[in-house]
């Protein structure tokens, strides 16, 4: 054979004519092949259409399958694919799923009488009704399984692939091994097979790993939504489409592409995955902002969470400077937040609302110690029984200042950053792992920083990051700020960045373009000339290059000492709004909203009156949506309604 891509989907469908039992149906947006047939052997096809020059299956190849793969009981195997000889009910070659598990079947004719040797991949989990890209590379003893472009996993077998396997009068069946027992049960769109290369870097080379292609079936390509004219629809297409009724229902990636009308509003939303969209209403635009609530809190605030304790309802959670009293939880009742807990905390920085399971926890990140002279920040846990946050675990932090909780692999983490220890800013800021055995927290990873302010994890494809924004390390505010990729169990430098002061980062994604704030807050170096003004200064926004797989710069705003940065949408708009806190001058300074421009980038669109401003948080009700501002020169944080037309 030639080196060019074997397409085994689309010999199935020659011409565009769709075998017995085959459905086109379309999930997410994507369109894929349904096998219903009562005929196993009708969705097969003689090797020898592929293999026109050789009657030899290649010594090394790769598989590529684009798949949704439906939840199967624990003992069921279903077959993506076989390659099986006329006479003999052995299986050649084939690719079987079973419930976390992948085989790589082939035959071995080395061995006396020839034997089937099975190739296992544990701990694929593919069953999450979406769709996911699979790369399976061949040479010798060596096999290697991608999954979405991730981390391969690799296995080397005693038995090797064959060198020359006959597939004189075989055949390749689609979803079978001719036989009903085992039939596919799933949606596919994509089977290649590519002889003598790895299709790796061919493949992984999309935004979305998980529907990238190397060959699809015309007929999966272009499906119109509907007849061009009177003339009906040339291939059998169905949709999993369903519409609910009623007041808003969850939006999660289970609901992705599902309707929602809204018979009050007469408005028809589309779940995409996270928030419903609107479909037949006129879209929300952002025509001015308005105070609506004076919030009074405990002391100056230097941070705020917004969460949603689900059938329970919204919060707020305020880092408050002083104790007593500490800091305060509010709950929204009636349109307004009212208090609704207290909590002891020591100048508390910041909050992280974040769920493990069932388990509901909120930390808090303490910056001076206890009456007892102990340092350390606490993690609290929801008490359903008793609707309140009660202590859960406390860990040893040296002046924290930010949380960040995420998952990776299915494991749970959590973040703190560490300002500084006594004088010295060039601490360690610390990584917690979950111990499910435990139920606890404990160290997994140490990393230099320099008198952080922040943590940042976002995920771009398969790959985590954490960015961490490097405020000061003892002499200077024009120090590099880093991102790190989560690589082998761990985080490894990826990229470094030069900040001043950096206080915040903000990831976020318009379209699908990734985007990287920095909040820079001061430029001040002991071996330099003083500026002018140390605290008007630009912060960066930046984007994913994917060719050259780093971020670059793509505007700088003019802030003055910004702490942070907030991005949200209204309607079709995109939106960054940025805590001004100081000019230099006065705490009394503008924060502003910027408009997301296209071509022309953020341009400034709304001015902010704030005092002191630390932190923004961008929040929504059925009444509307609204801002949340904190500030930590004043014991009153403010409440803004965003006013749409």
């Amino acid at each position: 054979t030639d080196l060019r891509p074997l397409d085994i989907l689309s010999e199935v469908v020659p011409a565009g004519r769709l075998a017995h039992g085959m459905r086109v149906f379309q999930v997410q947006g994507v369109h894929g092949f349904q096998l219903t047939t009562s005929r196993p052997r009708a969705l097969g096809f003689p090797a020898s259409r592929l293999f026109i020059h050789c009657d030899c299956f290649p010594e090394e190849f790769s598989i590529i399958v684009t798949l949704r793969v439906l939840s199967i009981p624990a003992k069921r195997n279903e077959y993506v694919f076989t390659l099986m000889a006329e006479e003999n009910p052995s299986v050649l070659v084939g690719l079987r799923y079973a419930p976390n598990k992948l085989h790589f079947i082939f035959w071995s004719q080395e061995r006396a009488g020839g034997w089937q040797t099975h190739i296992t991949f544990p701990n694929v989990s593919l069953s999450d009704n979406q769709w996911h890209t699979l790369i399976l590379a061949v040479s010798g003893q060596s096999f290697s399984l991608t999954v979405d472009c991730s981390v391969p996993k690799d296995v080397v077998a005693e038995t090797p692939f064959p060198a020359s396997l006959s597939v004189k009068r075989a055949s390749f069946y689609l979803g079978n091994r001719r036989r009903r027992k085992g039939m596919f049960t799933g949606l596919l769109r994509q089977l290649v097979l590519l002889p003598g290369a790895d299709a790796t870097p061919r493949i992984c080379t999309a935004v979305n790993f998980k529907v990238a292609t190397l060959s699809v079936p015309t007929v999966l390509q272009d499906l119109p939504a509907k007849p061009t004219s009177n003339e009906v629809l040339k291939y059998p297409y169905e949709t999993d489409t369903k519409v609910t009724l009623g007041s808003r229902p969850p939006c999660t990636k289970q609901e992705k592409a599902q309707f929602w009308f809204n018979a009050s509003q007469r408005g028809l939303y589309l779940c995409n995955g996270s928030a419903w969209i609107s479909m037949l209403e006129v879209k929300q635009r952002l025509d001015y902002v308005e105070e609506y609530q004076n919030l009074v809190t405990n002391s100056e605030t230097m941070g705020v969470e917004v969460f949603t304790i689900p059938e329970v309802g919204l919060f707020a959670a305020t880092a408050n400077r002083y104790t007593p009293p500490g800091s305060a939880i509010y709950k929204w009742t009636d349109g307004k937040f009212v208090p609704y807990q207290n909590i002891p905390t020591y100048q508390a920085q910041s909050w992280k609302y974040f769920t493990i399971g069932k388990k509901i926890f909120l930390a808090v990140a303490n910056f001076e110690q206890n009456d007892r002279g102990q340092e350390f920040s606490v993690i609290y846990k929801w008490s359903h029984r008793k609707e309140k946050f009660i202590t859960y675990q406390r860990i040893t932090t040296h002046s924290a200042r930010d949380w960040e909780a995420f998952v990776i692999e299915g494991e749970a983490f959590l973040a703190v950053v560490n300002h500084r220890e006594g004088n010295n800013h060039n601490i360690d800021s610390v990584i917690y792992r979950w111990n499910p055995r435990t139920g606890l927290f404990e160290t997994n990873q140490t990393i230099p920083t320099s008198g952080a302010y922040d943590w940042e994890f976002f995920t771009i494809g398969p790959y985590s990051f954490l960015a961490v924004a490097n405020t000061f390390n003892g002499t200077s505010t024009k120090i590099y700020s880093h991102i790190y990729i989560w690589l082998s169990g761990s985080f490894q430098l990826f990229q470094s960045i030069l900040t001043f002061g950096a206080a915040d980062w903000e990831v976020f994604r318009i379209g699908d373009r990734v985007f990287l704030a920095v909040a820079n807050s001061h430029s001040y170096d002991s071996g330099m000339p003083a500026p002018s003004n140390f605290y008007a200064i630009n912060s960066s926004i930046y984007e994913l290059n994917i060719t050259a797989q780093m971020f670059v710069k793509f505007q700088d705003l003019l802030t003055y000492s910004a702490l942070d940065w907030e991005f949200f949408s209204v309607g079709d708009d995109s939106f960054l709004v940025v805590a001004n806190s100081f000019d230099g001058f006065t705490f009394s300074v503008n924060s502003i909203i910027y408009r997301w421009q296209g071509y022309e980038g953020f341009v400034a669109a709304h001015h902010l009156p704030t005092v002191g401003c630390r932190d923004w948080e961008a929040f929504h009700t059925a009444e509307g949506s609204y801002l949340l501002y904190s500030s930590a020169k004043e014991p009153l944080s403010k409440v803004l309604k965003l006013k749409t037309t």
